[in-house]
């Protein structure tokens, strides 16, 4: 039986919100608990102007508010820009250590293919009335 296209399509946004959400809050959480093993990827600048724990703090409260937002299912594509600006900042700022954040590239694409695959104006995913 064949599989509606919106279905497919609600389907594939889910798992990029749901795959994406996940890793922000990861990232938040573990920023919260082990600050010093995450305070060395924040820009060595914006270190040198403002304490690296407190920007720290702010950079993960965004992130969990980037996570509440792709849960939400509000604005979609305006939440993946979000989501894709912020993940090329984290790899443009911490590029000398492309080892490590190649892996954010790749979130950084599934970021704007939640982009492209969201058609609906409100950007929910309910299926059509």
């Amino acid at each position: 039986m064949a599989v509606p296209s919106f279905q497919r399509q609600n389907r594939t946004q889910l798992l990029l919100r749901a795959g994406l959400g996940l890793m922000f809050i990861y990232a938040a959480v573990s920023s919260f608990t082990n600050p010093n093993e995450w305070i060395g990827y924040l820009p060595q600048i914006a270190r040198d102007h403002v304490d690296g724990a407190a920007l720290l703090h702010v950079f993960s409260v965004w992130e969990l508010v980037l996570a509440i937002w792709l849960a939400s299912g509000r604005a979609v594509k305006w939440a993946a820009l979000c989501v894709a600006a912020t993940l090329a900042g984290v790899v443009v700022s911490n590029f000398s250590l492309f080892a490590i954040t190649f892996r954010d590239m790749a979130l950084l694409l599934c970021a704007l293919a939640l982009y492209f695959t969201d058609t609906t104006e409100n950007s929910s995913l309910t299926s059509p009335k």
